[in-house]
């Protein structure tokens, strides 16, 4: 058994690897290896030849490679909820108006408050909710005075009565 400790830690003979006296030696063969790739031609044809290097000028940023996938594959969804639910305000009017029923409208709003409330009652740390809840009722009173059709000047209003429109094939010739 100590023969085999012996050869399992001398790694300096064949079938290891080298053994370099010092850190010289070490950059030494590395840029030999280097070197000799340049010439087999294994650098050729790489993706980016040629292409200035992304972010170079950018100060470090440990996340670097998630937001590299993020912008790459176009992905949504994945910011923190207290992010999620600020453009979700930004935008409640415009996806309020897509829905047809006041029931829908309603649904939404709801469940629009109680994701704020479970991001409110979150402790996984991160920037504090600030987006306020919405009320239900004036929400869908502002959606119903979104969808009337507003009444153009020259509408008839209920107290002077319109005149009746005259064909031109009626028309006589006085």
């Amino acid at each position: 058994m100590h023969d085999a400790e012996e050869d399992e830690g001398d790694t300096a003979g064949a079938g290891g690897p080298p053994r370099w006296s010092t850190t010289e030696e070490r950059w030494a063969a590395v840029e030999l290896n280097i070197q000799m790739a340049i010439r087999r031609g294994e650098f050729d044809d790489l993706p980016g030849a040629g292409k200035p290097i992304e972010n170079l000028g950018r100060t470090h940023d440990p996340d670097w490679w998630i937001r590299q996938k993020i912008e790459r594959e176009n992905l949504t969804g994945l910011a923190p909820p207290v992010f999620q639910l600020r453009t979700e305000d930004a935008n409640l009017r415009a996806v309020l108006d897509t829905y047809s029923q006041e029931e829908d409208v309603r649904r939404h709003v709801e469940d629009f408050n109680s994701r704020i409330r479970a991001a409110r009652m979150q402790l996984t740390g991160g920037p504090p909710v600030v987006t306020p809840l919405r009320d239900v009722d004036a929400e869908v009173d502002e959606w119903r005075r979104r969808r009337r059709k507003p009444d153009g000047p020259t509408a008839p209003t209920p107290s002077t009565p319109a005149a009746p429109r005259r064909r031109w094939w009626r028309r006589s010739s006085t």
